[in-house]
């Protein structure tokens, strides 16, 4: 029976992955408790030894060898420890072994339930150290059911072996994205938060951590450092603007993002389902800075103004609504990758 135990305890080892080391851990204190439930006179004096190399589990209540027993739970006489230890004397501590089939169904069910816990607790722990060490990271998902009435999302998103179901809320999907079950999609690790049951992944579509980390896994110039993203403004399923810069005078960062014949950059509009995405070289002049990021917009000057982070910018008449865009996106996302408050004025006004 034993044999068989521990033969059990490598197998969950090997297909959960929880070391042995802890499940021993677990049935010690399962055993612990069981025994205490079965003999609660003596819950201080009971002794559980696992000896793994023997492939043997003893139980036992230590008790104290006495001339007169006042306190049967926890004391016997001479005679009766002679038949532990021959040698015992008064005032001697004998373990008297416990039989496990003399377990009381209810203690032997409690044991039960705390080995199942500790299997369970430790499936919660590993699923958590996994995911937690892939925040702010992309993982991908199988959409498994799309709630009709909410719009929220439940998939399954996986992280090397191990696997967990998530929501994709409602605010946290592109609008203009027509998801249908079974479809595979990349998510954005927003949080991983540890909760009393089944570790809660954060993810989202919608955050701007995503296009950066598409760029990352496109682009060898931004995973090996050579170009930097400098920021991200983004309106999920509409458009996206990043600024680039490169750290090496050889590589054109606007150019190695797109890739060859914009293979790179559409890749990535692919994955966002044909989402536009401009790109800009970042200036550390945030004249220059600003008018590229207005692009695709040509800009005829930029003045910075002297209230708060805010500039004046002019742009030829005929350019005006390119450079605002429909429904004043293009400024608006300008301003956000820049930092600047923009307001933009035709050639015309200005002169």
């Amino acid at each position: 029976m034993n044999a068989e135990f521990f033969a059990a305890i490598a197998d969950i080892e090997k297909e959960k992955g929880i070391p042995k080391d802890y499940m021993l851990e677990k049935i010690n204190q399962a055993l612990l408790a069981a025994l205490r439930k079965d003999n609660p006179e003596a819950a201080d004096s009971v002794k559980v030894d696992i000896d793994e190399d023997k492939k043997k589990i003893d139980m036992y209540i230590v008790k104290t060898v006495v001339d007169e027993v006042t306190e049967p739970a926890i004391e016997l006489t001479l005679d009766q420890a002679k038949a532990y230890n021959k040698k015992a004397t008064v005032g001697d501590i004998v373990n008297v072994p416990v039989e496990t089939k003399k377990f009381g169904r209810i203690a032997a069910q409690a044991a039960k339930q705390v080995i199942i816990q500790g299997i369970r607790e430790a499936e919660r722990s590993m699923v958590y150290d996994e995911f937690n060490s892939k925040e702010h990271e992309i993982l991908t998902a199988v959409v498994s059911h799309i709630d009709p009435r909410t719009g929220a999302v439940s998939i399954k998103i996986s992280s090397n072996s191990e696997f967990t179901e998530a929501v994709l809320s409602a605010s946290e999907r592109v609008p203009t994205e027509d998801l249908r079950e079974g479809d595979r999609i990349k998510v954005y690790v927003v949080e991983v938060r540890k909760l009393s049951g089944s570790p809660q992944v954060i993810i989202s579509r919608t955050h701007p951590g995503l296009v950066k980390r598409l760029f990352e896994l496109e682009v060898p110039e931004i995973f090996d450092g050579s170009v930097e993203i400098k920021s991200i403004a983004r309106e999920a399923g509409s458009r996206t603007k990043i600024a680039v810069a490169s750290s090496d005078p050889n590589v054109e960062p606007i150019g190695a993002c797109v890739g060859p014949k914009g293979t790179r950059v559409g890749n990535i509009v692919q994955e966002l389902r044909g989402e536009k995405i401009d790109i800009v070289k970042y200036s550390d002049e945030p004249e220059e800075f600003i008018a590229a990021a207005l692009a695709p917009s040509d800009v005829i000057s930029v003045e910075l103004l002297p209230e708060g982070k805010s500039c004046r910018v002019i742009v030829p008449d005929n350019q005006l609504s390119l450079a605002i865009g429909k429904e004043g996106q293009n400024v608006r996302l300008a301003a956000r990758l820049t930092g600047y408050k923009i307001d933009i004025n035709p050639e015309s006004k200005a002169l």
